[in-house]
């Protein structure tokens, strides 16, 4: 699923996708579109720009298709200091501009959580969501 309010840009990220073997279920420009599509497809990844039509709703957006779905997320932006601190459950986020060998890589990446629950090598020109990263605090004896 693409989340992105620049129609040539979401075009452009749905043929880079469906050339490298994922099926797009749909393209929403703002949260209630994104929404829907959610609801009905119930999407494995979403690619979702943080600033959108209506606002900075990319992160809300991420966390409702995090917390009700499962769904993967990442964030796609030309702002790197308006990601979410802890990045509302996404797997991290790419700055625009961005080629079509990082959106490749990317989602190999994000393929590769969903289908393993592994990381490996973050790829180039993506940053990892912190979350990912920090060990689990440990539990204290009773």
């Amino acid at each position: 699923m693409i989340v992105e309010d620049q129609a040539l840009l979401a075009m452009e990220l749905e043929l880079v996708l469906a050339e490298s073997g994922w099926d797009v279920v749909g393209c929403a420009m703002d949260k209630a579109g994104a929404l829907l599509i959610a609801d009905r497809e119930r999407p494995d990844l979403a690619l979702i720009d943080i600033n959108l039509l209506d606002g900075m709703t990319g992160p809300g957006i991420a966390q409702h298709l995090v917390s009700e779905y499962g769904c993967a997320v990442i964030f796609l932006t030309a702002n790197p200091e308006q990601i979410p601190d802890g990045f509302a459950g996404a797997l991290g986020a790419v700055s625009k501009p961005f080629d079509e060998e990082t959106i490749r890589s990317v989602v190999a990446f994000a393929g590769r959580f969903i289908q393993h629950r592994t990381l490996g090598d973050p790829p180039r020109r993506f940053r990892l969501a912190p979350w990912l990263t920090t060990p689990p605090a440990d539990i204290a004896p009773h």
